[in-house]
């Protein structure tokens, strides 16, 4: 079942454009359905990028930087409790 999908001026020719170098490239024909499909199947792929694209602030740091950072972390043997940072906070 296909249905339509709005989207203004510029993104349209945008898709085209896509559609075009394709076919220069590769010498096949695509639909621009197919072309919409490929286009959500990548986004699938690299979702938390997508996501993380839609933010309000973004902070530049990459995947590996925030791996790094979390590698760097260490456990103190000693559970801190809720009430244990209300007493140091706030006596």
């Amino acid at each position: 079942m296909a249905t339509s999908v709005k989207m203004d001026e510029e993104t349209k020719e945008q898709l085209e454009r896509l559609q075009a170098e394709i076919k220069l490239q590769t010498g096949k024909r695509v639909t621009q359905q197919e072309l919409l499909t490929r286009l959500v199947e990548d986004a699938i792929e690299s979702k938390e990028q997508l996501i993380d694209s839609f933010r309000d602030e973004r902070v530049p740091v990459s995947k590996a930087e925030r791996e790094a950072f979390h590698e760097g972390m260490i456990s103190a043997g000693v559970e801190t409790r809720e009430e244990d940072i209300d007493d140091i906070l706030y006596g």
